[in-house]
């Protein structure tokens, strides 16, 4: 298959060809016509002034010869019969009747008998003129003929010359198309590459079409057609990159559940197959399995209820309702149940009666986690403190190393994994949703191996009797 400027080029080179033998065709033609009109009347003129010395010589063949010497014409003397009496080119014995010759017919009826035809006694073209005479010798047809031989070596000569000067054409013709060839060469090269640099993924390729509009104005169509994809692929990869992140999520959901949902359900199981088996066991014995199977049900639900709370809160499907209460009392609340889970454990409450406007539910959440958090990660003392616009919790546990600061309030993310089984690392992650909600956010100071302080501001809330966003 042809390259467009191949194409081109012998498009142009035919084209000249094609121009040139019609040129020539139309130009020898036009030629020999005007050629033989102007041979014919001259042919006329001769025989108008040459018919007195026909109609009072006696001798023809020497007319005939004396003619054809000074005019450069050949002549012929026909009788009425059609037998040639006088001929200038050849000997007259020879030749045949020539009372079927078509200039004789037609000067028979007419003034004049004009043809142009092939001689097989000369071997070359004639243009013949015949015209009917009156003689001391009777009727007779006196004919003048002109050669064509030369006219047509003038013309092959001037065919010559106009090949040579349509060569000429032809070969600038080709030189300015191989040039525009070569242009049109360029800017199809340019788009090629742009097309392979916009495969290999480079959008920023550059195009820049040099010397044909049409190659502009494909190029700026590229280069749109070029953007759209660039704008497509990259949200084709901001989806790709949420399909990993939420098939990730959902592998992180199944292996925290059944990481910190087996020691539980391990526990029930064994106090359950102990009591199945054992049913002489003590009363006592009894009493305190049947407690641990409670106790670890309990967790598997508190755990259970916690994810799907973390799950809602994330799809913006959990509404809250607000309403006016003391946050001093959420706080000793959450101290007295806590202190019922933990009783080894010291837990110091410092604060004042502040009345806020906020979802109870969730801000005993808040705080149950938050101080619960702080007990998981700590040996020592746990203080709550309440100010005039500010909870604070603060343990001296492991802390909190400056690169997992960010980190912390992760979904299913725990600074030592494994340190305790009864959380699947959503505290804080559910804490953080709940503040966000109620235009509040929860600040970490922490040292490692000091202690952390988990603090939030209660300012929107004391000062906003507005129902907080949802």
């Amino acid at each position: 298959m042809l390259r467009i400027h191949q194409f081109f080029f012998l498009n142009v080179l035919g084209l000249f060809i094609a121009a040139l033998f019609v040129a020539s065709l139309i130009s020898f033609i036009t030629l020999k016509t005007m050629i033989i009109e102007e041979g014919e009347n001259r042919l006329i003129q001769s025989i108008e002034l040459l018919e007195p010395q026909i109609a009072t010589t006696s001798d023809l063949d020497a007319l005939a010869h004396l003619i054809a010497r000074k005019a450069h014409l050949r002549v012929t003397v026909v009788s009425d019969s059609g037998n040639v009496i006088a001929e200038s080119e050849t000997d007259k014995n020879t030749m045949e009747n020539h009372s079927n010759r078509i200039e004789i017919m037609q000067a028979m009826n007419e003034p004049y008998g004009v043809t142009t035809r092939y001689s097989k006694t000369l071997k070359t073209d004639f243009v013949y003129v015949a015209k009917k005479v009156s003689t001391q010798h009777g009727i007779l047809y006196f004919r003048l003929s002109m050669s064509l031989k030369g006219v047509m070596e003038h013309f092959y000569a001037l065919w010559i010359k106009l090949i040579i000067a349509f060569g000429a054409l032809v070969a600038i013709a080709l030189a300015i198309a191989y040039k525009i060839s070569k242009k049109a060469r360029h800017d199809i090269i340019q788009i090629t590459r742009y097309l392979d640099e916009v495969s290999a993924k480079n959008y920023r390729a550059v195009l820049k079409p040099e010397y044909f509009r049409e190659f502009l104005q494909i190029s700026i169509m590229l280069k749109n057609l070029v953007k759209k994809l660039h704008n497509r692929d990259k949200q084709k990869r901001k989806h790709t990159a949420k399909l990993r992140l939420i098939n990730k999520q959902q592998n992180d959901i199944l292996s925290a559940i059944s990481h910190e949902f087996k020691n539980p359900i391990a526990a029930i199981m064994g106090y359950a197959e102990t009591l199945h088996d054992d049913l002489e066991i003590d009363p006592k014995i009894r009493e305190k399995f049947l407690d641990k199977i409670l106790s670890n049900t309990h967790r598997v639900t508190m755990m259970l209820d916690r994810l799907a709370l973390s799950v809602k809160l994330e799809n913006n499907d959990l509404s809250i309702k607000p309403t006016s209460f003391d946050i001093s009392d959420v706080c000793t609340d959450s101290i007295s149940i806590l202190q019922a889970k933990y009783p080894t454990r010291t837990i110091h409450y410092n604060g004042l009666s502040k009345t806020i406007y906020a979802d109870k539910t969730m801000i005993e959440l808040i705080v149950t986690n938050l101080v619960d958090n702080a007990l998981k990660y700590s040996e020592e003392d746990v203080t709550l403190t309440l100010t005039d616009n500010r909870i604070s919790i603060m343990d001296k546990g492991i802390g909190i190393a400056p690169n997992e600061l960010d980190k912390i309030t992760s979904k299913f993310y725990r600074v030592q994994k494994n340190r305790w089984d009864n959380s699947m690392g959503l505290g804080l992650s559910i804490v953080s949703y709940i503040l966000k909600l109620h235009d509040s956010e929860l600040r970490i100071e922490s040292i490692l191996g000091v202690g952390s302080t988990f603090s939030f501001s209660l300012e929107n809330l004391i000062q906003k009797k507005s129902t907080p966003k949802k």
